[in-house]
């Protein structure tokens, strides 16, 4: 099922900015309560368009962990926090402000920790995760080069037949990203399927156990380098590198899993092994 609210030519990152409201420990993670947070906020303006979303084969916004300053000997009153969403929908900016600006007046409460509403950044330079692209002009990307090196800032996984891949390999994570820019970009705009056939040209990667309310999810974390030899497959590549920002990349894109950003200066290698 498809949005009923139209096809946008805008894409957003916005970082919203907590407050803890008292001491205490904040839990490893907060994943479910910020997507049911998120979810609020857009249902109290529109519980037509949140159940719209809640339907949906593919969900318009992509989430980030909690980040922020977690103590050993747990939290203080006052430390800042933060969380970032992307929109892959620009229809719903409006939606979500308005409904963050109607409940500013309810608490916060996020796995039963209070946190006070600071800031929510939207413009470019005011936060240096904050910012918006433009569906067309992404589109317009120029493949510099044939090689796309991805950092997966958290856990990233994808579902592979029956089972789940923890390798990032780039015919899952192109078709991944291909299948989202699809279903939220303008009509004209949509790329033609490929077969794709990059490969891994360098990478440096851990599996690690991100934990969730119910349990943990397994993925690799790092960067990888990809290498494209056919024109219009890097020129997808390009496209989708730079669109991965603000979608996220895998499964459980809305529970800060996938976390990923194109990295353009090139990664440090380490020295190889004298044999």
């Amino acid at each position: 099922m498809e949005l009923e609210i139209g096809k946008s030519q805008t894409l957003y990152s916005l970082v919203v900015e907590l407050a803890a409201a008292e001491d205490g420990f904040i839990p490893a993670t907060l994943s479910r309560a910020i997507h049911g947070l998120v979810m609020n906020w857009l249902r109290s303006d529109s519980a037509e368009i949140a159940a719209d979303i809640h339907a949906s084969q593919c969900s318009p916004f992509s989430l980030s962990m909690l980040e922020g300053n977690r103590r050993p000997n747990g939290t203080h009153a006052g430390d800042r926090f933060y969380f970032r969403i992307g929109l892959l929908d620009g229809n719903l900016i409006q939606v979500l402000l308005d409904g963050i600006v109607k409940s500013e007046q309810q608490p916060i409460v996020l796995a039963k920790i209070p946190f006070l509403l600071r800031h929510v950044y939207t413009l470019p330079g005011t936060h240096n995760l904050a910012g918006s692209a433009n569906y067309e002009l992404l589109a317009q990307t120029p493949a510099s080069t044939s090689d796309i090196t991805l950092n997966f800032k958290t856990p990233t996984s994808f579902k592979q037949n029956s089972g789940i891949q923890n390798f990032p390999l780039p015919e899952l994570v192109f078709s991944n990203l291909q299948r989202r820019w699809n279903y939220f970009a303008p009509e004209n705009l949509q790329l033609p399927a490929v077969a794709w056939r990059g490969l891994v040209s360098a990478y440096e990667l851990k599996t690690y156990a991100m934990k969730m309310e119910g349990g943990a999810e397994i993925g690799a974390q790092g960067w990888a380098k990809y290498r494209f030899f056919d024109a219009e497959q890097l020129r997808q590549a390009t496209i989708l590198a730079h669109f991965a920002f603000f979608a996220g990349v895998g499964r459980k894109t809305t529970m800060g899993m996938g976390q990923t950003k194109l990295q353009v200066s090139p990664p440090q290698k380490k020295p190889a092994i004298a044999l």
